[in-house]
């Protein structure tokens, strides 16, 4: 059994770890020695290492933005989540209640949110609870229309069998329909998570630097009028990179809660 476990675990690094290795490695030599063999100048195309280099330079100042971007966006993301699941229970519950207030929801998520985000900013003040406010309503819509929809897929045939046992409405909507909308719920996490961090970036384009503390929205702002190109590349990386971590702990999460009796995890197992 350990050796089938080792043989797995080893086809599971050849076939998923290797290939975008390989690929991240082929991609970063040919920037590396393609800037190098054009002669490109570090303001228009900086190097792999340039980059490198600023960043390690930048060290204190980079963790300090990447710290303040990341509780801005664990703040917004953690209020779209609450708000947005229970808004769309209170929708599902009530056919006429989802009639007259989802298209109002929706008619939010069209307007572009650098034309409301001046409007926040004089309702909250510059700085932390306008950049939260921001990132909130930028996570707020998929986390609402995920979950709706799963909570309106659930099984006919279940629906009957709970009404055939007298279950009442919050009876049927906890037992039944919000287990059975965990997947969409997860499909709107992993949206929302990785819109957090734009939200929380874009938020602080707008409103500020984030409560007394630059984070990366203001460190890349810095970094492009003081043309310090590599640090801004760096900047640029290390909001990817925070976007990729939130991402894959909810997919983590989202193994957690659907490994064992979901489809789209369990065919991951094999």
């Amino acid at each position: 059994m350990k050796v089938a476990s080792k043989q797995a675990l080893r086809s599971r690094l050849r076939t998923g770890v290797l290939p975008p290795l390989i690929a991240f490695v082929v991609f970063v030599g040919i920037w590396q020695f393609g800037v190098s063999l054009l002669n490109l100048p570090p303001y228009l195309l900086p190097k792999p290492t340039d980059i490198m280099k600023a960043a390690v330079e930048n060290r204190s100042l980079l963790l300090s933005a990447v710290m303040t971007t990341a509780m801005e966006s664990i703040l917004g993301f953690v209020l779209s989540v609450v708000l947005g699941v229970s808004g769309a229970i209170l929708l599902a519950a009530s056919k006429t209640i989802e009639r007259g207030i989802y298209p109002y929801a929706v008619i939010l998520q069209t307007i572009p949110i650098v034309a409301i985000a001046p409007i926040i900013v004089i309702w909250l003040g510059s700085g932390l609870n306008a950049i939260v406010a921001i990132t909130f309503l930028i996570g707020f819509f998929p986390m609402l229309s995920n979950s709706l929809i799963g909570l309106n897929s659930t099984e006919q045939n279940l629906k009957n069998l709970f009404q055939l046992y007298s279950a009442s409405r919050w009876q049927t909507m906890w037992r039944l329909r919000i287990p059975a909308a965990l997947p969409y719920v997860v499909a709107g996490l992993k949206i929302s998570c990785t819109l957090a961090v734009i939200g929380a970036i874009v938020g602080e384009y707008i409103a500020g630097i984030g409560g007394g503390k630059g984070g990366l929205g203001f460190s890349i702002t810095n970094a492009a009028l003081r043309l310090q190109i590599p640090y801004l590349f760096a900047c640029g990386l290390a909001a990817s990179a925070l976007g990729i971590a939130f991402f894959l702990l909810i997919n983590a999460l989202s193994k957690l809660l659907l490994s064992s009796w979901h489809e789209s995890e369990m065919k991951q197992e094999y």
